[in-house]
């Protein structure tokens, strides 16, 4: 039987923060059935424990109870699992709503999850990829942070701000051995899309409905794609295709994508606004 991703993961290391639902689980199960032994960390240490526990084997799975906010807990957790071979820095959560109700607590914690969350793990983990001559670093951003969207504007903020982190990162990143891709992806099937915060924001009418889809992207599939982009060395996964294809049209005609985007939100702004549609 041929291994998947020409063995590539079979007896690596690696630690998927976020791991206990959603791309983080989709990820550690993939990784686990591709033979790696994979760190499973979340702040939810049950939800990290099941999914370890659910993982496939040739591999294995260690649940690790994780704040990816708290530095020097994310410096432990690399130093645990060390020699590390894969950093997923994949936990997130999405703040939506009209940006004049969003408070500074709400502005300061996802930026502290999204965007530190991802800093501690590069500062943890890449100095020591570079001694070793080796590694991979995987940032999971997402469409929006390549194409804007009023209504998500703080979570546009900080995945635009990983998408530039990674990509800057990795054309350093190549002269020592160690890779670095970003993950973009649209609307995925996790529990981030029913997630609820006092602004009443409808994550999964608001995303579902830009792409003009029912059904979001599988995070099993998103897996297999991110696997087969990292065995490959590529810069970053966008994806389904029609997410692709909009990011493309939007760097050939950004006005265009501009004005498409404003006269969406104007449809979900919580009150009628008048004025000219942006770009």
């Amino acid at each position: 039987m041929t291994e998947p991703y020409g063995g590539r993961f079979t007896g690596r290391t690696a630690l998927v923060t976020g791991g206990g639902s959603g791309i983080g689980a989709a990820l550690t199960r993939a990784l686990t059935a591709a033979g790696a032994h994979v760190h499973c960390a979340d702040i939810d240490a049950e939800a990290a424990a099941r999914v370890a526990a659910s993982a496939p084997g040739p591999g294995s799975a260690t649940a690790v109870e994780l704040d990816v906010t708290d530095a020097a807990a994310v410096a432990a957790a690399v130093d645990a699992a060390w020699p590390l071979d894969l950093l997923f820095n994949n936990a997130g959560i999405v703040i939506g709503g009209p940006t004049e109700e969003l408070t500074l607590e709400q502005w300061n914690r996802i930026i502290d999850i999204n965007l530190r969350g991802v800093v501690h793990g590069v500062q943890a983990a890449y100095p020591r990829m570079i001694a070793a001559g080796s590694g991979h670093i995987v940032n999971t951003a997402s469409a929006a942070g390549l194409m804007a969207s009023g209504l998500l504007t703080s979570y546009c903020a900080t995945k635009f701000a990983v998408v530039g982190l990674s990509e800057a990162l990795r054309t350093e990143a190549v002269h020592y051995g160690v890779g670095v891709t970003v993950v973009c992806p649209s609307a995925v099937e996790t529990p981030i899309l029913d997630s609820t915060d006092s602004s009443g924001f409808a994550g999964r009418a608001f995303f579902l409905g830009a792409e003009n889809t029912e059904r979001a992207y599988s995070p099993e599939r998103l897996a297999v794609d991110v696997l087969a982009a990292v065995a490959r060395d590529r810069a970053r996964v966008v994806v389904p295709g029609r997410t692709r294809l909009g990011w493309l049209v939007g760097r050939a005609a950004p006005g265009f994508l501009a004005r498409r985007t404003a006269r969406y939100v104007g449809t979900r702004l919580p009150r009628a606004v008048t004025g000219p549609a942006a770009g």
